[in-house]
């Protein structure tokens, strides 16, 4: 591990398209909805979160069509973030409609053609991009392709032989009860640090109480930082919880990406040298901000542009 040293990760970039309405869906007709185009995927989004929450040097690796990679590259380094995007020709940047219901704690559900993120391949990595990494994270829905297996592979190799700690973030609760829990724990042998959502904890362990389900994985996995949205966030090590962080209470306008600003400002507090619960309560700090914004994407340092955005967001 190298101490001061960045943060590389490795995962998704997407465009959502966030459609916001209230109440039930109309069926066969329309439902009015505020819509908008954001830059978004898990593995971007921590990385962009990373970065605004005061890690300095934030790298990431991911792969998008031809079509939008410039503007996704812009994007990314205007919120920090060092990207090292491959460009794929043949398949297009993954797509995910975000349905959020504002009449229901802005819960949202999504629709998600992963696209050229599931291209991402052991031929895209270089052991050349750990040079100066102190961790990697890895986003879990690398783990729903087999390119993206073979990846997360030679990845976790490449940085045990170098001592750099490695998280995951299994995703995807839909994605992950398709691939299976036992097949997932298999391909997160050698990862340091899982941070599960509350039903992605429990679908892993195989049981309804998130507290033993996060102690559980934590038999297997060093660290489990189990979130648990408004309920805040369990740490579990050797098989216990060891803290229970609460979260800030706020009125949320979106949930999209707020696992996303967790994960991202949890692994900038470790690289500043806070322990796992009070970078827990960082975590759980970023994801209240997180909700009460539309998008997967922290604040920018610019007035005006937040302005706009807050005017568009209504």
């Amino acid at each position: 591990m190298t101490p001061g040293g960045a943060l590389l990760v490795v995962g998704d970039v997407v465009t959502d398209v966030v459609a916001r309405h209230r109440g039930a869906l109309a069926a066969g007709t329309d439902t009015a909805a505020a819509i908008r185009l954001v830059p978004g995927g898990a593995g971007a989004n921590v990385a962009c979160w990373a970065a605004h929450r005061g890690c300095r040097d934030v790298r990431l690796l991911g792969r998008v069509g031809a079509e939008s990679a410039l503007w996704h590259e812009r994007e990314l380094v205007a919120s920090g973030v060092r990207a090292r995007l491959v460009v794929d020709r043949e398949a297009p940047t993954g797509t995910v409609v975000c349905l959020v219901d504002a009449a229901a704690a802005a819960e949202r559900t999504f629709l998600t053609d992963s696209g050229a993120s599931l291209r991402l391949a052991p031929g895209d990595w270089s052991d050349a991009l750990l040079d100066g990494v102190a961790r990697l994270h890895l986003s879990g829905y690398l783990l729903f392709s087999a390119s993206g297996r073979a990846l997360v592979a030679v990845a976790v190799a490449s940085a045990r032989a170098r001592g750099v700690p490695v998280s995951l973030d299994p995703a995807s609760a839909g994605f992950l009860a398709v691939l299976g829990a036992g097949r997932f724990l298999e391909l997160v042998a050698g990862v340091d640090v899982l941070l599960p959502s509350r039903d992605e904890a429990c679908l892993l362990a195989g049981v309804a109480d998130p507290a033993f389900a996060a102690a559980e994985l934590s038999r297997r996995i060093p660290l489990v930082v189990a979130k648990q949205g408004a309920d805040g966030a369990l740490v579990a090590r050797g098989g216990a919880v060891r803290a229970r962080v609460p979260a800030p209470a706020v009125t949320p306008r979106d949930t999209t990406g707020a696992g996303d600003a967790f994960t991202g400002a949890f692994l900038a507090a470790l690289l500043g040298g806070a322990g796992p619960e009070e970078a827990a309560a960082e975590g759980c700090r970023a994801g209240a901000l997180a909700v009460g914004r539309v998008g997967g994407r922290p604040p920018r340092n610019d007035p005006t542009a937040e302005a706009r955005q807050e005017a568009s967001d209504g």
